[in-house]
């Protein structure tokens, strides 16, 4: 009927709205580090991290992020972001609008 389903808060609504969560990084990240520590994810990351947000999530992780994904093409270098990650042993991982003008 709807994917993803779970994304609405109510399916039969006219017009379904999804409904935000206002909860904190440091309770999501909480929660993927007891994933990891359940054997129910090898390794946990981040998406769009920048430098600052990396540096604030490491002040209370207890596992440190595998990978940082972010948009990354000859266009938008992130100097400066892939030098952070490479000095925190922070793998950075690429990705890159196909057919953007």
């Amino acid at each position: 009927k709807r994917y993803p389903p779970e994304w609405f808060h109510d399916l039969d609504a006219a017009t379904p709205k999804m409904e935000l969560a206002d909860v904190p990084i440091c309770e999501t990240w909480a929660g993927m580090e007891e994933l990891a520590e359940a054997g129910l994810a090898k390794a946990i990351g981040v998406s769009n991290f920048t430098c600052q947000s990396l540096m604030d999530l490491m002040k209370y992780a207890k596992i440190k992020p595998a990978v940082n994904q972010v948009e990354l093409h000859p266009y938008l270098t992130q100097e400066n972001l892939v030098r952070y990650c490479r000095e925190a042993d922070i793998v950075v991982t690429g990705f890159s609008p196909l057919g953007a003008a």
